[in-house]
């Protein structure tokens, strides 16, 4: 099979030829996987190949006028949408975090007049571009971010004030939400366009849970946040689209309704949180979605042994696979604390244990 093939087979929950392998990293542990396959820092596509993974994404990249500027003095960027980010270090790298939150105390009328992207502001013949150079590789739009009511929001708010916002229908919080999924699904709209039919699904996004228990009620869930997934799942139906969400934490509370929703495949899959174990999720909801994840980026990957990664894969591929609908990745990002050997005995366990073999 192609990869294209693979995956797509994989999202209908059939078995493909092998299953398919994803790729996700923090800077640091990709730059030392370049390294070791004697990569340039910059050959993003040639570390995919060695690794064999079947994914790719694509994106119209913001071309429009600059809306908000970077806090230099504090070492602060800014981002179109106005979120603001710092660099944190920490022993083994760092992350540009989240900070400010400038819309905390915004009213309805201040959210409605601070800046955001425009769908015309967007390059989206870089997309017809892109897919022309994509050769047999499962095409993607969108991603976690997609869209990501409750973290997209409290980027700007704060988590808290966008929990109270969900909580007692406060119109800025809510008007927030409302002008990022709209222009957010017009981006991925006109993206789909200039794609030209050359994307296999979309990927869309929104953390529901801890690791011991759901982060919200079903009801707001139900009441704030489906309504707006909606749109999302609606759109990708229009183009005969499956649909993948990103879910961190315990969030298998949410399934049944994902699948009354349309959505076709469940992306995280955190073994250690509460009611997500591989066995679980396979035998409780295997007939109805696929899976992508389950190999924890906080377990052997990071803390083990080459032999530990190997078990731990291999426990996951024969829970997961039979049947087909399991897509091999990563919970998360590979973080910059994984050895090198562990993360590439995770590969090479996908490739050698992660074939069906036909009779």
């Amino acid at each position: 099979m192609t990869s294209r093939e693979r995956v797509v087979a994989a999202l209908h929950r059939t078995e493909p030829d092998r299953v398919p392998v994803n790729y996700l990293a923090n800077p640091g542990i990709d730059g030392r996987l370049k390294a070791h396959f004697g990569l340039d820092a910059a050959d993003h596509r040639g570390l995919r190949e060695r690794l064999g993974v079947d994914f790719q994404g694509v994106a119209a990249p913001y071309a429009g006028p600059r809306l908000h500027e970077d806090l230099t003095d504090r070492g602060i960027r800014v981002d179109p949408w106005g979120i603001r980010r710092r660099w944190v270090a920490h022993d083994t790298g760092g992350y540009w975090d989240f900070c400010d939150f400038p819309l905390e105390h915004a009213d309805e009328a201040a959210v409605a007049a601070w800046p955001m992207p425009s769908p015309d502001d967007y390059d989206y013949a870089a997309v017809t571009r892109a897919c022309a150079q994509m050769g047999d590789l499962a095409v993607f739009v969108g991603g976690a971010g997609l869209p990501d009511i409750l973290n997209g929001n409290g980027f700007l708010r704060g988590v808290e004030q966008t929990l109270v916002d969900m909580m007692l229908d406060e119109p800025a919080g809510i008007l927030l939400a409302e002008r990022r999924t709209a222009i957010q699904i017009e981006v991925i709209a006109r993206t789909l366009e200039a794609a030209r039919g050359r994307v296999d699904f979309v990927w869309m996004g929104e953390d529901l849970g801890t690791q011991k228990a759901p982060l919200i009620s079903v009801e707001l869930f139900r009441r704030r946040i489906r309504p707006l997934h909606q749109r999302v799942i609606d759109l990708a139906k229009a183009h005969d689209l499956p649909v993948m969400i990103h879910c961190c934490g315990s969030s298998s509370w949410a399934f049944d309704d994902f699948i009354e929703m349309g959505i076709d495949a469940v992306d995280t899959l955190q073994p250690e949180a509460a009611r997500m174990a591989p066995a679980y999720l396979k035998a409780t909801y295997g007939d109805r979605l696929a899976f992508h994840g389950c190999i924890s980026t906080a377990g052997p990957v990071s803390f083990g042994t080459p032999a530990e990664v190997v078990a731990d894969c291999r426990r996951t591929l024969d829970i997961m696979m039979p049947g087909g609908g399991y897509c091999f990745a990563p919970t998360h990002q590979l973080q910059d604390n994984s050895p090198v050997e562990n993360v590439v005995a995770m590969y090479e366990t996908a490739r050698t244990y992660g074939v069906y073999r036909r009779t």
